[in-house]
């Protein structure tokens, strides 16, 4: 009996030290001894609303300082619009710093993503990236897609030119749109080469021309087939009213 009433009061003396301790660290007490005062952000970000940041930390802040948990923080500022890193720590006695690295876009990707330079895909906010090229191609080709954009635009900058539209279709055929409209198709191979042949051509070709270029086929061996814009219509000459 000794023994078991022993075993009682070392059990109540453990539960006596460890429960408050549980209670503070699960924010059922000490919320109010220990509250989250200052928020402190830092990194470069400028597409990163500071706002956004505040409202999604708030639910935990409230917590207190022990409470609070620093992965749930972590998930719940990570999940917000162009963000790309976070990290975040306590400082004694009332202070979270959380800093943010926001994802640098390279791209829209198709209708709804963009495309951070780092090659990750992530969820595009409207009305942000408007001046950006478009890719489409299949997730997993990202990479490629960048690399190929870059050398196709060191073909066609010194004509004044930038790529607006990359795409690569899912049987691996490459075709751009030029900023001035341009609809280039490329092909599988050599898709690169057949570019910058055509660059070098491409002035004197706009030049023996009235037309204005509105697609050129490249995947010919020995050639390229030209579709020229229609002229715009004439509007009809004004009726002439007979005198009476």
């Amino acid at each position: 009996m000794n023994g078991l009433l022993r075993l009682a009061v070392w059990l109540l003396a453990i539960a006596m030290v460890t429960l408050p301790i549980v209670a503070v660290l699960s924010g059922w007490i000490g919320t109010e001894r220990w509250p989250l005062r200052q928020l402190v952000l830092t990194g470069e970000f400028q597409l990163v609303e500071d706002a956004r940041v505040r409202e999604a930390v708030l639910p935990q802040a409230g917590r207190g300082f022990f409470a609070v948990d620093l992965r749930e923080v972590r998930d719940a500022v990570a999940a917000l619009p162009w963000v790309a890193t976070v990290q975040v720590r306590k400082r004694w006695p009332d202070r979270i710093e959380i800093q943010v690295g926001e994802h640098r876009p390279v791209a829209r990707w198709g209708e709804s993503r963009m495309l951070a330079e780092g090659g990750e895909l992530f969820p595009a906010v409207p009305g942000r990236g408007a001046g950006l090229p478009l890719f489409e191609a299949p997730d997993d080709r990202a990479g490629e897609v960048v690399v190929f954009h870059r050398e196709a635009q060191a073909a066609v900058a010194p004509l004044g030119l930038a790529i607006a539209e990359v795409r690569l279709s899912p049987r691996a055929s490459w075709s751009l749109v030029l900023d001035d409209g341009l609809e280039l198709e490329l092909g599988r191979d050599e898709a690169l080469p057949r570019l910058q042949r055509f660059a070098a051509l491409l002035p004197a070709l706009r030049a023996e021309s009235a037309k204005a270029l509105q697609r050129v086929d490249l995947r010919y061996t020995n050639g390229f087939a030209v579709v020229h814009q229609d002229p715009p219509a004439m509007p009809p000459p004004p009726a002439v009213q007979a005198s009476s």
